[in-house]
């Protein structure tokens, strides 16, 4: 498996998305250059075992992905799969040159600094961002993006593959995943906010280039057990009541459901002002850049009415992800495909990683 690397050109891929809420998985095939869906499965992890990763169990997240695809008969054995964020070291670096020989030495010593574990312990991924050469008023420089690894999370996954009897062929961030399956080529400047089960993860994407990467330990499961609580109702149905905007109005009788998701969405809300505001006060200026749009993803972005409160609250317009809208898929799955939504957004990013 090559950590980070381009994987061979081949015609199908597996997308492998490992969370706390379960396994999701989806094939696609480069059929005369679209990306057609060929078969998908998921898995959820009931409530009471979200505390628990699958990569702490690596023989069960085997067994699980085994039958999964047994279940979906998945052509392909080739896979790859997403680090979560929040196990993932990321940052910008600037480095005083251009030459590519004193890049590669300079960027681990930079880092090194930064990293939370020993260089020696991480898989080190390097991407250029931006050269600029050398003028009368500065000195040439390279502004890189480094992410790394723990080579122990990059082991547990080798171990759930291969107990799987799948090739994974390379692992990427969740970053790069949703970007490629949610904003494709657009170069706008973009929040991505991701609401999984037990985190939420946000990015600012400038150019395809993740700048921000922030993850805070609030997520879905928190957004129902609050419903549970305010509305006095058992968990299952506070489940339900995330994506059923007749049950959340019953609670709002004049039908604004602003008050609820204030309370509902506080901490996340408060994480995305926070983000806004240290990114468009670093970037901002006569010809500052500042985020043009937000997209919403993960099983909790489709509460009701979600992209118009945050659309209200932050004045930039906030639209649900779709990553399935660049995927061939047949008609009869339509509803299917809808009601899954952006919870597929990783790992239909991770297949379309070398089709698109």
């Amino acid at each position: 498996m090559a950590l980070f690397s381009p994987a061979p050109d081949k015609q199908s891929y597996l997308g492998v998305d490992i969370g706390f809420g379960g396994i999701k998985l989806v094939e696609l095939r480069n059929e005369k250059g679209r990306t057609r869906l060929v078969t998908y499965a998921y898995a959820n992890v009931p409530a009471e075992s979200l505390e628990k990763s699958l990569l702490t169990d690596t023989a069960t997240g085997a067994d699980l992905l085994k039958n999964m695809c047994a279940k979906a008969k998945t052509v392909s054995r080739r896979a790859i799969s997403a680090l979560p964020i929040s196990s993932v070291f990321s940052t910008i670096l600037s480095i005083p040159t251009t030459d590519e020989k004193e890049l590669k030495e300079a960027v681990p010593v930079q880092a090194k600094k930064l990293m939370p574990w020993p260089l020696e312990e991480a898989s080190l991924d390097i991407k250029v961002v931006e050269k600029t050469e050398k003028t009368e008023t500065a000195k040439a420089a390279t502004r890189v993006l480094v992410t790394a690894a723990p080579k122990t999370l990059v082991a547990k996954y080798l171990e759930i593959f291969k107990g799987a009897g799948l090739e994974l062929v390379s692992l990427e961030t969740e970053a790069f995943a949703e970007i490629r399956s949610l904003i494709g080529k657009d170069k706008s400047t973009i929040m991505l906010v991701d609401m999984g089960s037990l985190r939420t993860n946000i990015f600012i994407v400038e150019q395809g280039i993740p700048f921000v990467t922030r993850s805070i330990a609030t997520g879905g499961n928190a957004i129902t057990q609050t419903i549970a609580k305010t509305l006095g109702v058992p968990v299952e149905q506070a489940e339900s009541m995330k994506r059923d905007i007749k049950s959340m109005q019953s609670f709002a009788p004049a039908g604004d459901l602003t008050p609820i998701l204030n309370v509902l969405l506080k901490p996340i809300l408060e994480e995305i002002r926070y983000c806004l505001n240290q990114y468009q006060t670093q970037e901002s200026g006569p010809n500052g850049k500042r985020v043009e749009k937000i997209i919403i993803t993960g099983g909790s972005s489709l509460l009701p009415r979600l992209p118009e409160f945050l659309t209200q609250q932050t004045n930039i317009n906030t639209y649900l992800g779709n990553p399935w809208a660049r995927v061939v898929y047949p008609p009869d799955l339509r509803p299917v495909i809808e009601e899954l939504g952006p919870r597929f957004a990783v790992c239909i990013g991770c297949a379309m990683r070398d089709i698109v």
